[in-house]
Formats: structure tokens, C-alpha cells, sequence
């Protein structure tokens, strides 16, 4: 689905939309550095769905779920070669971390779990950044 904005507005929300996903990146770290495991690994898939909408609003690719971010990054960058594959599995994993820490019980993500997240979601978004700026 396309956007009906202009182009100027479509660059304000991307960069709006890039802007949440660094700042919940640095949430997600203070967060994970108090002990907070499942809500960093929450803030981390925000802040990583933020950049991936950031760059789907930018490429002009409207998606209403969750869901369908996660398609449209695949069908739009992966499968075009613009974007590595293991970043859309790490995105994939990512979202059902998120899905299995809010909704299912017994669940718990560790300090070990983090210092291997923070980094691949830093990488992440940074990747999701250069194909904004290439857009």
C-alpha cells in the first residue's frame, strides 16, 4: 500500500520514526543495565521495528501489523538483495523474543541473552539507517 503524503512529510516521519528507534535503543540498554531483561528485550524490538518503519515509510510502503513490517522488510530489501539476510532473521527472532516475553508465562531473558542482543540490534539499525540514506 502507498503512502498519500507528500514527499517532505514522507522524509519527517522517516526521520521522526529513525529518531524513536535510537532513542528506544538507548532505552533498551539503560533498561537491560538495571536488570530488566524481558523489557529490554521489548524496547529492543521496538527500537528495531521503529528503524525497519522508518525505512518502509521512506521507500513509500504503508504496512498496518507487525507482521507486515517484518514481511515488507523481507519482500522489499532481502529478497532485492539490499539487505543481508541475517538481518531479517535477526529482526524474525527478535519478534517472537518480544511476542514470547510479553504474552507467555515462564518466561525470562538473561544478562548473557542482552550482551548478545545489544550489539546485533545496534548492527541492525545502523544497517536499516544506510538504506535510508540510500533511499
Amino acid at each position: 500500500m502507498k503512502h498519500s503524503l507528500d514527499k517532505e512529510s514522507i522524509q519527517a516521519l522517516s526521520n521522526y520514526r529513525l529518531q524513536r528507534a535510537k532513542e528506544t535503543m538507548a532505552e533498551a540498554v539503560d533498561i537491560a543495565s538495571s536488570a530488566y531483561y524481558n523489557t529490554a528485550v521489548n524496547r529492543l524490538y521496538y527500537a528495531c521495528y521503529y528503524a525497519v518503519n522508518a525505512l518502509l515509510i521512506k521507500n513509500n510502503i504503508t504496512v498496518q501489523t507487525h507482521a507486515g513490517v517484518k514481511q515488507m522488510l523481507g519482500l522489499h530489501f532481502v529478497v532485492t538483495q539490499k539487505l543481508a539476510p541475517h538481518y531479517a532473521r535477526f529482526y524474525t527472532q527478535l519478534f517472537n523474543y518480544r511476542i514470547a516475553g510479553d504474552y507467555d508465562d515462564f518466561v525470562s531473558f538473561d544478562k548473557e541473552m542482552l550482551d548478545e542482543l545489544i550489539p546485533q540490534a545496534q548492527d541492525f539499525i545502523r544497517a536499516i539507517e544506510e538504506l535510508i540514506h540510500k533511499s
